[in-house]
């Protein structure tokens, strides 16, 4: 059987400048353009899925081609020949092209061989090249000297969500406009003009959480109350959006925070299995917690940005949020964000979420107990200044023995009892020692560490107690390190030689004392 129902993200498709919606910098710069005669040969429109870059690219084309004037309009009439046909996507010189599956050189050879010749039925022809950042770097170099200057009756229009894979040379060419996300208010006056259109019954908390799931992209916002719409039949509340998305309310999700940063573990882990048996999709979860942070941060009193009407909150919301603010420091608020941020890879990679989730809730109420650094700074000025002096025996002086280091081995050996591993090994392995006398190393580094020299000194300074003066060296003095030396040491000896002769492509990794 024919399918004659249209999704409402094609039907209620924007089809002049007047009903693009949340686009006003890019509808009053093409207009005015237009009205003016000033109309470039190359744009690219830049943004997220669903924000109108084909939509607009569609417009753009019928205001140049329009029949109901003599001359390109910014009010195009949708009934001529030519506005029926490039909204149809079937105008001859309107040519659609979608670059993932036209990728190659040739593909570009032969469009821009079709441009040489003059539009058929319209004043310009038009070519879109749709998700342009997928082609090749072929593709783009064919297209560059035409995009500069193509033929007076060529107009090209590139979109793409990824602006940044397109090349430089390709953006200089063209006039950029980039497509901001759709407001929620916006998107929700939207929404709720369609319901009406289609006779729908769409509450204010559905309109709400669609606008919200939406994430600033008109088509997504449409398709999910399209769902919506074909979940219920008609009557979509607020309850049935939330088990759509698998979401949990605002008001579940300002409690459960509540119980969360009171302390009580065991109120907390039942309140997550109740939420958990419900049917709420944990990631979508966290990402609720993970918002409630954001708008309680942004609403703490010290911060003074408490205007949060733009919040996904009711006002006897935000009011409890105040009151749990008055209980927590900013501090905890910006702990729990670290660990929830942190969260995110460690919930995508769990076997098992809902194990993943109940640790969760365990290390974020561990983490919100905890008192903040300055505190812990105050408690224990308080305890010093409390504590009662109590007699004590003098202490015994001891006088402190200096060792004696002559050599460029005795260095290394003193280091080695010293446990000073990380400063023998860089010692032994990259220092050239051309001259070691006592409290003066002359030496090249073949690893140029500025660093080493400094920790080398002041090391030597508390072992010998006295200043040693490092002389480091530009140039290598083609001197075996401390390694390699006894490396030469160990295999010139007959008994090594000729176990290593035993052993094909035996070498010597490392040796001990």
């Amino acid at each position: 059987m024919e399918n004659n129902y249209t999704v409402l993200a094609r039907k209620y498709r924007s089809q002049d400048f007047e009903s693009l919606i949340g686009q006003d910098v890019l509808v009053k710069t093409l207009t005015t353009a237009i009205n003016t005669g000033r109309i470039a040969h190359a744009y690219i429109f830049t943004g997220i899925r669903g924000t109108g870059k084909t939509s607009t690219a569609r417009i753009l084309a019928k205001a140049l081609n329009c029949l109901s004037s003599d001359h390109a309009t910014s009010k195009p009439c949708g009934k001529c020949e030519n506005c029926l046909a490039i909204a149809a996507g079937q105008h001859i010189d309107v040519m659609e092209i979608d670059a993932a599956s036209h990728t190659g050189v040739d593909n570009m050879r032969e469009i821009l061989d079709a441009a040489l010749y003059r539009p058929t039925n319209a004043r310009y022809k038009v070519y879109i090249i749709d998700e342009v950042h997928m082609l090749s770097t072929s593709a783009f170099n064919a297209l560059l000297k035409t995009l500069e200057e193509p033929p007076a009756h060529v107009i090209f229009i590139l979109a793409t969500t990824e602006i940044r894979k397109v090349p430089v040379t390709i953006l200089s060419r063209c006039q950029r406009f980039d497509l901001a996300r759709v407001p929620v208010e916006t998107l929700k006056k939207h929404f709720a003009w369609i319901a009406e259109q289609e006779k729908i019954e769409l509450s204010d908390g559905a309109n709400e959480l669609l606008a919200r799931a939406a994430d600033g992209s008109v088509r997504d916002g449409l398709s999910l109350l399209d769902q919506a719409i074909a979940q219920t039949g008609g009557h979509v509340d607020e309850a049935s959006v939330l088990d759509m998305l698998k979401r949990t309310d605002c008001g579940t999700v300002v409690n459960f925070m509540q119980t969360v940063l009171s302390g009580d573990v065991n109120a907390a882990l039942n309140k997550l299995d109740e939420i958990y048996n419900n049917g709420a999709d944990l990631t979508m979860l966290l990402n609720d917690m993970m918002e409630w942070t954001h708008w309680a941060t942004r609403m703490y009193p010290s911060l003074r940005l408490q205007d949060a009407t733009s919040s996904p909150y009711t006002a006897d919301q935000r009011e409890t949020i105040k009151k749990i603010n008055e209980k927590i420091s900013l501090n905890t608020l910006s702990r729990i964000w670290q660990v929830m941020i942190a969260s995110v890879p460690e919930l995508q990679a769990s076997g098992n979420q809902k194990q993943c989730f109940d640790m969760l809730i365990v290390r974020l109420m561990h983490i919100a107990d905890m008192p903040s650094i300055p505190e812990l700074l105050k408690q224990q000025d308080k305890e010093v200044v409390q504590q009662k002096p109590a007699e004590q025996p003098k202490p015994v002086v001891e006088e402190k023995k200096f060792i004696e280091i002559k050599t460029s081995a005795d260095l290394a050996n003193a280091l080695q009892q010293a446990r000073e591993l990380l400063l023998y090994s860089y010692y032994s392995s990259n220092l050239e020692i051309a001259e070691f006398t006592d409290g003066h190393i002359k030496y090249f580094d073949r690893k140029d560490d500025k660093e080493f020299s400094k920790k080398l000194a002041i090391w030597l300074k508390e072992k010998t107690g006295k200043l040693w003066n490092l002389e480091k060296l530009e140039q290598s003095t083609n001197q075996e390190t401390i390694s390699e030396h006894a490396k030469s040491e160990i295999t010139s000896d007959p008994m090594v030689a000729s176990a290593m002769d035993l052993f094909k492509d035996a070498e010597i990794v490392n040796i001990s004392k």
